[in-house]
Order: C-alpha cells, then sequence, then structure tokens
C-alpha cells in the first residue's frame, strides 16, 4: 500500500516503518490485490481537535479520524469491492484511493500508557482501526463491530502486534509483505523489482527493495535495504528473511549473504517468484562463512 505521509509533529521513525507493514498486511488480510493508497497525516491534539469539530461537530481531539472515499454497499468491505475500488483508481499513483486518515501522535503515546502496551502497538492498531474504516468496516452495531475487531486483530496478529504482542508471523504473511515491498523497487536500469521483508526476533518486520544507480555500483539490493533498516533502528537478532521476485528464483548475492551472516548466521531465507517458493537456511547457501566469530577466534 502506498502510504503518503503528511507529518507536522516528531515521531519515532521505526513507528514509520511498523505502520507501512501494517499497511501492506491489511490489504493481504482483506483480499485486495489492486495496488491502493491512502493519505496518512500525523499531527498532534490540537490539530486533529479542529479538523474532528469541522467535520464531525464534536469539540474535543481523539485519537484517529477515517475519511473513506469509497461508497460501500452495507455489508461490503474492499475485498468484494473490485468494481468499487477501480472508480477511485489514480493515474498519477497508479493506485486506488481509498481516502485520508489523520493520526495523533500524542494520543498514540498517551493511550499506549494508559492500556499498558508499547507506543508501536498502539500506532499499528490505530493505523489498522483507520484503514479498516476506509475498507468498509463500521463498529456501530454490535456484529459489525465484532466482524471489525476479528480483521483488525487478524492484521496485528500478522505483523506480531497482537494484543499479547507475541504472536508468530506466518511464512506466508512474509512472503506477501515481501511482495508488497517489490512493488516499491527503483530498478530502471535491470528490470529486475525485488522486496524483502525481514523478521525480528521480537516480532518487529522490516520491509525493504532494491534501489538501484546510474552508476551501477552503487545499487543496493533488497536484503541489504531491509537489514540496514532495522539494524538502523536496533534490531540486530533476525529469524526469518522472505525474498520476492517475478521471473526467476531472487536467492541472495554474495554482498547479501555476507551482509545476513554479520548478525544472523542462522537465519532462514525464503523465496518467492512467479508463483514458486523455496527455502534454505543461510549456512547452506554460504558455507565456512566468514563472521564476527571468526575475528574473535
Amino acid at each position: 500500500m502506498i502510504l503518503l505521509w503528511e507529518i507536522d509533529t516528531p515521531i519515532d521513525p521505526a513507528l514509520l516503518s511498523l505502520m507501512q507493514a501494517a499497511a501492506d498486511c491489511a490489504l493481504h488480510m482483506e483480499g485486495v490485490t489492486r495496488p491502493c493508497a491512502v493519505s496518512v497525516r500525523l499531527c498532534d491534539d490540537d490539530a486533529i481537535h479542529v479538523i474532528n469539530r469541522e467535520h464531525r461537530g464534536v469539540d474535543r481531539a481523539t485519537d484517529v479520524l477515517s475519511f473513506p472515499t469509497v461508497s460501500y454497499p452495507e455489508g461490503v468491505t474492499a475485498g468484494q469491492a473490485d468494481k468499487l475500488l477501480r472508480m477511485e483508481w489514480d493515474d498519477e499513483l497508479d493506485a486506488c484511493m481509498l481516502g485520508d486518515l489523520i493520526l495523533s501522535v500524542p494520543h498514540v503515546l498517551a493511550q499506549a500508557e494508559e492500556y499498558g502496551h508499547s507506543p508501536q502497538r498502539e500506532a499499528a492498531y490505530l493505523l489498522v482501526h483507520g484503514i479498516c474504516h476506509l475498507m468498509g468496516y463500521d463498529h456501530i452495531e454490535e456484529n459489525d463491530k465484532r466482524r471489525m475487531r476479528a480483521m483488525e486483530e487478524k492484521i496485528l496478529n500478522a505483523v506480531g502486534m497482537s494484543r499479547d504482542e507475541q504472536a508468530s508471523i506466518s511464512d506466508e504473511t512474509l512472503l506477501a509483505l515481501a511482495i508488497s515491498a517489490r512493488e516499491r523497487s527503483y530498478s530502471p536500469y535491470s528490470g529486475y523489482a525485488v522486496g524483502a521483508a525481514l523478521l525480528c526476533a521480537d516480532g518487529r518486520v522490516f520491509q525493504g527493495c532494491n534501489i538501484e544507480n546510474a552508476s551501477f555500483g552503487l545499487t543496493n539490493c533488497a536484503e541489504r535495504t531491509a537489514m540496514f533498516k532495522a539494524i538502523s533502528e536496533g534490531a540486530t537478532e533476525f529469524t526469518t528473511i522472505a525474498i520476492a521476485a517475478e521471473k526467476s528464483a531472487p536467492w541472495p548475492c554474495g554482498a547479501c549473504r555476507q551482509v545476513l551472516n554479520e548478525f544472523a548466521p542462522d537465519i532462514r531465507v525464503i523465496v518467492t517468484w512467479d508463483g514458486h517458493v523455496d527455502q534454505a537456511p543461510l549456512a547452506q547457501l554460504l558455507p565456512h562463512g566468514f563472521g564476527p566469530k571468526s575475528l574473535a577466534e
């Protein structure tokens, strides 16, 4: 999913990475196969207070506001509304515009403390809650509320942010997140788009895509993009990496195998291409690998 960020207030960049993964997972869990986009504004309580008063007649700050562009029939959500989504196609974005979200960053932090869970979980929940509204879910009636809550938990569980924040992420979800990351590839020279989703031991997922350069030698692979993002946000332990391409198996290149070996010599590598899936431990892809332990010895 394309998230069009408008950030008016300071926020931990790690939350943005998590929110991107949650947004991608929302489309996957809903069964939407078309590219979609959402405008996301992150602001303070004063700004969301004004919007809430002007658009909803509610004179107070709140945590999240959603403004969908699609008018779904009763009981229908985005996964069953392909024709309606097509009507919201944006030629400039090459995606269907689902609508706008406004999130209060102070509310994210305050509610995380109030409910006794992490800011990561609260940020992911509020984004997912808003996106569910944009996909046609609601919680006014009790049956609708149960249906919406079930979808929210399904999405949060898939990105390791369920209520207990200890849920495991399936290979299917990780592969779907790698495929979503591939859509953001910058590969005008090779035409070979690759996406990666790196699973941390603590349940976080970092996505990456290949980013090419006119000098060719400065091109960065999807695996290293994901790894460097994760390291820069304090993650150092990893269990699995999923890598997605289209026409051939995207096994990591030698440079990526070496970078993975630096932090996760026992990591599991899953690749998908043209409907195929294969996997291997890194030790099999990089036998007799040289790493930090080699220097210590």
